[in-house]
């Protein structure tokens, strides 16, 4: 088809028709106006239509041809990927309503009977080369516009990656940590958000979409640690009843700044509400044991019960100031001996099935 935004060029028309007689006439009444192409019968019509899809704005097609008539050469136009948007008007002596009908149904999209009117043929041909040009604008104008709101989109999403990382950032920076730490929690949820997709319990909640929300989610899920004073993170002797409290309040802190994010864009987005239960409720432990509300079981948001595995896993096999880090089966043996008690057991099941992912994670995204 021909840009339909440069009027400076001719629009192309083929013409079909067996009678060289109306090909000549056809040709007078179109050339001062239009680029005109020939073609003497349907097969024709069809391998030029084919050879020039992108060129030809329309075709005016004649019905009664030896060979191959307007009407089949019309409906193998209209199945060709190539060429079923190029509009087709039928020129034919047959002005039966049931012609007609046949016509439109096959998708032309006028039918002009003979002897031709040069007005009326003109007129029509303009008309729906317009219409068809109109529509190609459009079509583009969509997909322009498309194209902008997917890079708007993804713009917007690599800023808020960004964002999330220098926020969770934070909470790092007085224990001397870098970024590492954040990414490979990160992955560790997803390996085993993955694992757990396949367990019926599950597999409703944790769609591909759950996943990778709360693979951005865990990102925050310790920023209450930013309160925490840094000789309290780095001290190497056990801590006493006040500085234990300091450190049991960053659940409550962790909530007050997403809340906070809440607040100010004013509305609570799935994003921020996943991340939320994981910073609130992290520290709960399956039988009740936990912090800050002594949640037990299900009540435990999903979130929360996979992130809190995860957060004892990180510890045991990362480096503290009071002891080294625990070799990776010392810590599965930790975690499987937890489980039931202090963790879900089918997630405790779903961290040991993935556990060759979790050192593999561990090497990638070292401290």
């Amino acid at each position: 088809m021909s840009n339909p935004l440069d009027f400076t060029q001719k629009r192309t028309v083929l013409v079909v028709d067996d009678t060289p007689d109306n090909l000549v006439l056809l040709n007078g009444l179109l050339k001062d106006e239009y680029r005109v192409k020939v073609a003497t019968n349907g097969v024709k019509a069809l391998q030029a239509a084919r050879m020039a899809a992108d060129e030809i704005d329309l075709i005016l097609l004649d019905i009664m041809m030896p060979e191959m008539d307007g009407y089949e050469c019309c409906r193998q136009l209209k199945i060709d990927e190539s060429t079923r948007n190029i509009p087709v008007i039928f020129l034919t002596a047959k002005a039966e309503t049931e012609d007609e009908e046949k016509g439109f149904k096959l998708g032309a999209v006028d039918y002009i009977t003979k002897p031709i009117n040069p007005a009326i043929l003109l007129a029509r041909v303009d008309t729906h080369i317009q219409l068809h040009n109109a529509r190609a604008f459009l079509l583009d104008q969509n997909s322009y516009l498309d194209h902008l709101v997917k890079e708007r989109t993804r713009q917007l999403e690599s800023m808020q990656d960004a964002t999330l990382l220098a926020m969770a950032s934070l909470a790092q920076i007085g224990m001397g940590k870098r970024n590492a730490p954040i990414q490979r929690r990160q992955h560790y949820l997803s390996a085993l958000a993955w694992q757990l997709q396949d367990h019926p319990r599950f597999a409703d909640e944790l769609t591909e979409e759950y996943i990778e929300l709360l693979f951005k989610s865990a990102a925050l899920y310790d920023i209450g640690m930013v309160a925490v004073p840094t000789h309290v993170l780095k001290k190497e002797d056990a801590l006493n009843a006040a500085e234990r409290e300091l450190v049991q309040r960053h659940p409550h802190d962790g909530r007050e700044v997403i809340l906070t994010v809440e607040r100010q864009i004013g509305t609570r987005t799935g994003f921020l509400r996943c991340a939320e239960e994981m910073a609130y409720h992290h520290h709960e432990r399956w039988d009740g044991s936990g912090y800050p509300d002594g949640l037990a079981g299900t009540d435990i948001p999903l979130p929360a019960r996979m992130v809190s595995v995860i957060d004892v896993y990180d510890a045991l096999t990362s480096e503290r100031p009071w002891r080294p880090a625990h070799p990776h089966d010392a810590a599965k043996g930790i975690i499987a001996s937890m489980s039931g008690t202090g963790f879900e057991a089918d997630i405790v099941d779903a961290l040991l099935a993935v556990a060759d992912k979790l050192e593999q994670i561990a090497h990638h995204y070292p401290d």
